[in-house]
């Protein structure tokens, strides 16, 4: 029995799936990230800002602010047929930082969005993030009314390793994500490559 061209049939890719962190915070648009490019609709644990909160939540340059993440921003993005990339939003608040361990079990690596109004807001993202090894890129955020800062200028103020990337981005915009996305997963692999090899004799 003669079998033609169609009754061929290609084994499916089964795509790698990775986990990365999206931190930042209070108001720095980690949310807004997430949503801009997940294929699925994303999951959201957002409530309302009380007057009670008010005494814990500093609500400078994000006045317009009437939620927030109190577990985790949770969306999927396909990069390419082989690549899936699970995105973890974490909450920003000091007050929920007790998640962030049970979040980042398993993460490849992490984005960290900064604002330049509000910038000492992401230093604890950062602080974590290189305290546990776990590899990341600092995105800057683009907000109407911001000043744009030189990206050396904000490497400075962070003080960042020159390794860890730097990026100018808006997290509503997807193709800007992406963008993102990709740098933060391609550093966070050459970081994996890289203390995979062996000790120089």
């Amino acid at each position: 029995m003669a079998f033609g061209r169609s009754s061929r049939r290609t084994a499916p890719i089964e795509p790698v799936t990775l986990k990365i962190l999206v931190a930042g915070g209070f108001g720095v648009g980690k949310t807004t990230l997430v949503g801009a490019v997940s294929e699925i609709r994303p999951l959201r644990t957002e409530e309302s800002l009380t007057e009670a909160g008010a005494v814990v939540d500093d609500l400078s340059g994000v006045e317009s602010k009437t939620t927030t993440t109190v577990a985790m921003d949770f969306g999927r993005i396909t990069l390419r047929e082989d690549l899936v990339l699970y995105l973890f939003g974490t909450p920003g608040q000091d007050r929920f930082w007790f998640l962030w361990d049970e979040l980042a079990q398993g993460a490849l690596g992490a984005v960290v969005l900064a604002d330049t109004r509000r910038l000492s807001d992401c230093f604890a993202a950062v602080d974590y993030f290189e305290r546990r090894g776990i590899p990341f890129a600092v995105a800057v955020n683009r907000f109407e009314g911001a000043e744009p800062f030189p990206p050396e200028t904000v490497r400075g103020a962070l003080d960042l390793d020159p390794e860890v990337p730097l990026l100018m981005g808006d997290a509503r915009d997807r193709e800007s994500v992406k963008g993102i996305l990709v740098s933060v997963v391609e550093h966070a692999l050459a970081r994996v490559d890289r203390d995979r090899e062996p000790a120089a004799r």
